[in-house]
């Protein structure tokens, strides 16, 4: 076969390109100079109402379980991607507590005083997008055995708590903030409003006709938190014992 004028190889899977995109991969002939249009195009991209974070804070408010679904079963494009998202999302709320200095309503070491619980809690609640990473296992394993009729598996069930995790530091940030600027104590209504979304989200997901997956989507997110938190506690029991001996 003769080899076009104009084709090179693509950089990334090395088919010959004779347009403009690489027919196997979608990859682009040549890349865009990165310059201040590239910054600002991606920015937009970014913002975009019709694909990126804000589309995806907005879908997932309104239709948390169908969007979630959709993701799944039918397009991941639309969507930021679950373990970034729940990672934008906490540091949100990180950045925000630290600057507003409001209550930090997720995880507390008062008690505790100079041990290693103090210490996990800590890192717990300097590092909340990996924390609730690793939470989601937790919770996923409470809702795999509450809703074991359905067929899905442990990481679909992680991919819908990221995204529910996600939406939920949002909230409580929204609240933090607002409790901050009007001094007025709304901290506690944003934490029963970010477990009514969670049970919402969850029997929404799996099936909004059944009023008792909400219920068990609650009471399974709940089970995931103190699991979560109680090995957190055991695990440093262990560390300050074994630091003793």
């Amino acid at each position: 076969m003769t080899k076009a004028i104009n084709s090179e190889p693509c950089k990334t899977c090395g088919t010959e390109i004779e347009y403009q995109f690489c027919s196997s991969c979608g990859c682009p002939k040549t890349l865009k100079r990165i310059n201040g249009s590239y910054i600002l195009t991606e920015i937009v991209s970014i913002l975009n109402f019709d694909k990126g974070i804000f589309f995806t804070i907005k879908e997932l408010v309104i239709r948390p379980g169908d969007n979630v679904h959709k993701f799944i079963h039918e397009d991941r494009n639309r969507l930021v991607k679950p373990l970034l998202f729940v990672i934008v999302c906490s540091l949100v709320y990180t950045i925000a507590q630290q600057l507003l200095k409001f209550e930090d309503g997720y995880v507390t070491a008062n008690g505790f005083g100079d041990s290693a619980i103090t210490t996990i809690y800590k890192w717990i609640a300097l590092h909340y997008g990996y924390a609730n990473i690793l939470m989601s296992i937790f919770i996923a394993f409470w809702i795999k055995l509450f809703f074991k009729t359905y067929d899905y598996n442990f990481f679909e069930i992680i991919i819908l708590l990221c995204f529910i995790m996600g939406i939920g530091m949002l909230i409580y940030t929204a609240f933090g903030v607002f409790e901050s600027l009007f001094n007025v104590s709304i901290l506690q209504f944003g934490g029963i409003l970010g477990f009514i979304y969670t049970a919402w989200a969850i029997g929404q997901f799996f099936d909004k006709t059944k009023k008792q997956n909400y219920l068990k989507g609650l009471v399974a997110y709940i089970l995931g938190m103190i699991s979560f938190y109680g090995l957190a506690v055991v695990l440093g029991l262990v560390i300050d014992t074994v630091a003793k001996k």
